[in-house]
């Protein structure tokens, strides 16, 4: 079977499946397993790994998105060279990875046609479905029911553990300049975790935000996972934040509990790791009630920005 998955999460399920040897493609994002950096690449974003300021960033992609509708190319000669028998693509996000309509108008024109599988998750249940979905697709089912229970096991071995934690207020913010509040799964991964997300709103798409909104959830926990940005480019971004009005009165800044988060890796891929996501969040929330063996395993994301 020839696979072609073009956004990170698609190549994450493929690869916990144990399907990745019939991956022929990935996208220019995908890197998990390391392995598929090995892969061709069939898409292509003129703006990936620019290094341009946010704010042209998202400029960018406002204007881009207005004039054609996405930020993404196919390698459309690539891809009739692969012939594939599976497409694993979404329409969850304009912004985050080439879109179903134009994957699929495009697959009908290949010999085949091959099947598109579409992933649309906004809840931690959907994200598990998309699992099954593609272990349906790929013909190995009883591995996706697999990978769901020890995913799932996972899922309420935190919820069980939080559950009596204080509720603690935690904004992630999804991106920096301009602010963006989380959406989707985010706020429930919160949830679970033991906290609540005053900006947050599940199931909807993250949506820009006022610092002032920032400031008037009066965060205890504040979270920076940029869409797309490794650690260090986020903390490149965090002088922004410190010129805001009031941001030493922020209840978060105030405690030293402002994190950068990796955010490629954490939250904004609904995959297998989105797990790993929830367990990162448990504890920056409550490091008292999770151990440090399993703090350690997902610390590696998370660094503190404010110590006194």
């Amino acid at each position: 079977m020839r696979v072609v998955t073009l956004l990170p999460a698609a190549t994450e399920i493929v690869a916990a499946l144990g399907m990745l040897d019939h991956v022929v493609a990935v996208s220019h994002e995908c890197d998990f397993p390391p392995e598929v950096n090995a892969k061709p690449r069939a898409t292509h974003c003129p703006i990936h790994e620019s290094g341009l300021p946010s704010a042209e960033v998202d400029r960018w992609v406002t204007d881009s998105l207005r004039r054609s509708g996405t930020l993404y190319t196919l390698d459309e000669a690539l891809l009739r060279r692969l012939e594939p028998e599976v497409i694993i693509t979404q329409r969850l996000c304009d912004v985050c990875a080439v879109g179903y309509a134009s994957v699929q108008a495009f697959a009908e024109t290949l010999r085949g046609p091959p099947r598109v599988v579409d992933l649309d998750p906004s809840s931690l249940a959907d994200i598990m479905r998309d699992v099954r979905t593609v272990a349906d697709a790929l013909g190995v089912r009883e591995r996706g029911a697999s990978v769901v229970a020890a995913l799932g096991a996972r899922v309420e071995a935190v919820r069980a553990r939080a559950t009596g934690a204080p509720r603690r207020r935690c904004v992630v913010l999804e991106w920096i300049d301009p602010p963006f509040r989380s959406g989707h799964w985010t706020p429930e991964l919160v949830e679970i975790a033991g906290g609540v997300e005053p900006l947050g709103r599940k199931g909807e798409d993250a949506a820009r935000v006022s610092w002032e909104d920032v400031r008037a959830a009066s965060p205890e926990v504040l979270v920076l996972a940029c869409c797309g940005y490794r650690v260090e480019r986020t903390l490149a971004d965090v002088p922004i934040l410190r010129r805001q009005p009031g941001w030493d009165d922020v209840p978060a800044v105030r405690a030293g509990e402002v994190y950068a988060v990796d955010g490629s890796v954490y939250l904004s891929r609904p995959g297998p790791r989105i797990v790993d996501s929830l367990e990162l969040l448990a504890g920056i929330l409550h490091p008292e009630r999770f151990p440090a063996r399993a703090a350690v395993r997902v610390a590696d994301g998370a660094e503190p920005l404010t110590r006194r």
